[in-house]
């Protein structure tokens, strides 16, 4: 009997990972839609929090104006 999968040996897991990612998104985006946010604040907020990970700096206003970002990007 031979093992079954749902697209591939090798795609499988790449869409696994495709199919968690995606319900992640929808999920924070729901919690954030009931906290009042819209997507907009919510994708900046994925950004600020990515950058902290990364340890990458913010040019402009940053954090310091109460979380609002004027979308510059240090390079």
């Amino acid at each position: 009997m031979s093992i079954p999968y749902i697209i591939s040996k090798r795609l499988d897991p790449i869409f696994a990972l495709s199919v968690g990612i995606a319900a992640a998104a929808v999920r924070i985006n729901r919690e954030e839609k009931e906290k009042g946010n819209t997507t907009q604040e919510s994708v900046r907020s994925l950004r600020r929090r990515w950058d902290l990970l990364f340890e990458r700096e913010e040019v402009g206003v940053g954090a310091g104006a109460g979380g609002k970002m004027d979308g510059k990007r240090a390079g």
